[in-house]
């Protein structure tokens, strides 16, 4: 039963529209979660959190310390080391000494890495489209600016997420 199904049988509520609304973002974004890592199972034999990693580390050429991939994944630095070793035995990843600073490094993808993300980002690509299939050109406009209005009050009116990772 997804949380949807789950609000039928729950106490009334003063705001059922924007609780529904909440419900069923909810709902498709671990719908189309749990496609996505089925998906890189079978075709890539990875991981979400893997493919996260390297998407970070892709969008950084030069590397990035432990502790900023850590706040971008918004897990915890732990997280990000057990993710990291995987990759660097594989020759996915490497680690490289930070000048002027012993206790950190940087890590960035390999050749190899850079080639396998590459073929995995093609593929994650295709997989998101798919998922929004039923929707329009114009309706995929539409959802994606009224969420940004929603993503700029959460912002104006809390903490922003990025913040809160260890």
């Amino acid at each position: 039963m997804d949380l949807e199904a789950r609000l039928h049988g729950a106490a009334p509520s003063e705001h059922p529209e924007a609780l529904r609304l909440w419900l069923r973002m909810l709902t498709c974004t671990q719908l189309i979660e749990k496609q996505v890592r089925a998906q890189l199972r079978t075709q890539f034999d990875t991981t979400l959190p893997r493919f996260d990693l390297m998407a970070q580390l892709e969008r950084a050429p030069g590397g990035m310390k432990m502790k900023d991939l850590s706040r971008r994944m918004m897990v915890t630095s732990g997280n990000v080391t057990g993710i990291t070793d995987q990759l660097v035995a594989e020759g996915l990843v490497e680690r490289m000494d930070v000048e002027g600073d012993r206790r950190a490094y940087l890590v960035r993808l390999t050749p190899a890495g850079r080639e396998q993300f590459n073929a995995m980002a093609r593929q994650h690509e295709q997989w998101i489209v798919e998922a929004f299939a039923a929707l329009g050109e114009r309706d995929i406009t539409t959802l994606y600016r009224l969420l940004g209005k929603v993503k700029e009050h959460a912002q104006q009116h809390g903490l922003n997420p990025l913040e809160t990772a260890e």
